[in-house]
């Protein structure tokens, strides 16, 4: 159903990703609450990355980071499936995880 959509963004390596407006409000109730109100800052962060990884434990998963500050990004964790991406989870972090440099600006 798209009209539950909250926003859809192209992201460099050439498929979008999805979030739903449910699906987001799980993020910042129940698994990150630091990131209400900060739909733009992850959009951003799936659009303009500094720095894009594959997951280690799933070559599907991707994480894309936006520096924030100097020390600080905005981690967005997104899953490609038949070319079309959804977002995991999304989180303020002071380190890039471990993982295969797959895209850097």
């Amino acid at each position: 159903m798209t009209d539950n959509i909250l926003f859809e963004v192209p992201t460099p390596l050439g498929f979008s990703v999805r979030v739903t407006h449910n699906y987001w409000e799980l993020i910042f109730t129940v698994k990150h609450p630091v990131m209400h109100g900060r739909e733009m800052d992850v959009q951003n962060t799936l659009r303009m990355p500094d720095e894009i990884r594959r997951s280690r434990g799933d070559p599907a998963v991707y994480l894309f980071y936006r520096s924030e500050h100097p020390g600080r990004w905005v981690c967005a964790v997104a899953k490609r499936l038949n070319d079309e991406g959804f977002l995991i989870t999304t989180f303020p972090t002071d380190a890039i995880r471990e993982g295969e440099q797959v895209w850097s600006k």
